[in-house]
């Protein structure tokens, strides 16, 4: 019986989840007080944007089922989103960050009405297309968007510590905004859909309804993060779109655990900064992760957090046992 066949276990499952994302944050919250290293806490920063990023997509991937591969493009989205009314209007940072959610959102919610209906490798291959085009638009659009020379965008602080804190509770609003849609019916309905799209619909459950909400909020979840993360940068690029980020996000969530609450958290810090150790040995990392999504695809399907709790309850067991 899976959890969205069983509201207390869904809960249950929901609330330990919670409870390790609460630690991992906590872990983030005073890691500043440990790493000093300006080029470390950039890591550490980047790392947060990447969650932001997997958290987004796991909640239309994981939970719902529907493989995009356009959470790249909608980074990117968000980033010139805050860029472009900066560079074409002078608009301030407290108009430019909120439009990098509202725009790649409803840009999410029309591709999402016209996608949705599809599945499996259609729905894959309909948002690659949708990413390279759009892409491909900004990298030729050069007297728009400056092409591949990039767009300066305003920054919010001179201090990587500040960002390090304002990624943070970004990161914290973003992990509270899928928790609480999860704790919702829409969040058992989502499950539903995506272990039985047509046992859903017999049932009542309105599936492109719910697909559609699902990939407006993962959408505007990964534009905040390309706009937080174009302030951080202070520049915008099409490399932000690139396939190779999506494959990224895909690894780490993969890795960390797919289709539950930390799993992004888990597998963005440690892919991230493990690809910079890497980056000394040369261009392997992608050939690293792919191999290591092919072995978790196959052989650990939740993860490292599913390889955690299955360890944690054999000696929950081997101690009551003892008892």
């Amino acid at each position: 019986m899976s959890t969205a066949q069983h509201p207390n276990l869904h809960s249950s499952k929901l609330r330990n989840e919670l409870l390790l994302s609460l630690i991992v944050l906590g872990v983030l919250a005073i890691m500043p007080l440990m790493v000093h290293s300006p080029y470390w806490l950039g890591v550490l920063i980047v790392s947060m944007y990447f969650a932001i990023l997997s958290s987004g997509w796991n909640l239309l991937a994981g939970y719902a089922g529907q493989f995009s591969l356009a959470p790249a493009a909608f980074a990117m989205l968000g980033g010139y989103s805050t860029g472009l009314l900066s560079y074409h209007l002078k608009a301030p940072i407290w108009i430019g960050l909120p439009m990098s959610i509202i725009i790649p959102g409803i840009i999410g919610l029309v591709l999402g009405r016209i996608v949705l209906r599809l599945s499996g490798a259609y729905l894959a291959l309909t948002t690659l297309s949708f990413a390279e085009i759009i892409r491909l638009v900004i990298y030729n659009s050069i007297g728009f968007t400056r092409g591949d020379q990039g767009l300066n965008v305003p920054t919010l602080f001179d201090s990587r510590l500040g960002y390090y804190y304002v990624f943070l509770a970004a990161l914290i609003a973003v992990v509270g905004v899928v928790y609480c849609v999860l704790r919702m019916p829409m969040g058992r309905f989502l499950q539903a859909i995506r272990d039985d799209e047509i046992g859903a619909a017999s049932r009542g459950v309105d599936v492109v309804r719910y697909k559609t909400v699902a990939f407006f909020i993962s959408c505007a979840i990964c534009g905040f993060a390309g706009g937080l993360y174009g302030t951080f940068a202070s520049l915008v690029s099409p490399e932000l779109g690139l396939i190779a980020q999506t494959g990224l996000v895909i690894a780490m969530v993969v890795i960390g655990g797919m289709g539950t609450l930390v799993g992004p958290l888990i597998g963005a810090m440690l892919v991230y900064t493990a690809s910079e150790f890497l980056r000394d040995v040369g261009g392997i990392q992608m050939i690293v992760f792919a191999a290591l999504v092919i072995i978790f695809a196959r052989f650990f399907r939740e993860g490292l957090w599913g390889l955690l709790r299955r360890s944690l309850l054999r000696r929950s067991v081997a101690a009551s046992k003892g008892v």
